[in-house]
């Protein structure tokens, strides 16, 4: 018999239950949904500035 309490067919369960067609058309639309609003958080995020660099180097001599 199969034990009920074993962590690994619990997740098998899950992953049977999230492949049939209903409710893959939920996980694919959440996933979505998910990598879309990490991906605008990410680029909202403001670059650290530097702090005690002191002025940037001159690329080229002034004339």
């Amino acid at each position: 018999m199969e034990n009920e309490a074993d962590p690994a067919a619990a997740i098998r369960r899950l992953v049977r239950w999230a492949i049939t067609p209903p409710q893959s058309y939920a996980v694919y639309f959440l996933a979505l949904v998910l990598v879309a609003g990490l991906s605008f958080y990410a680029g909202s995020l403001a670059p650290k500035k530097p702090s005690g660099l002191g002025p940037p180097p001159v690329s080229a001599p002034r004339n």
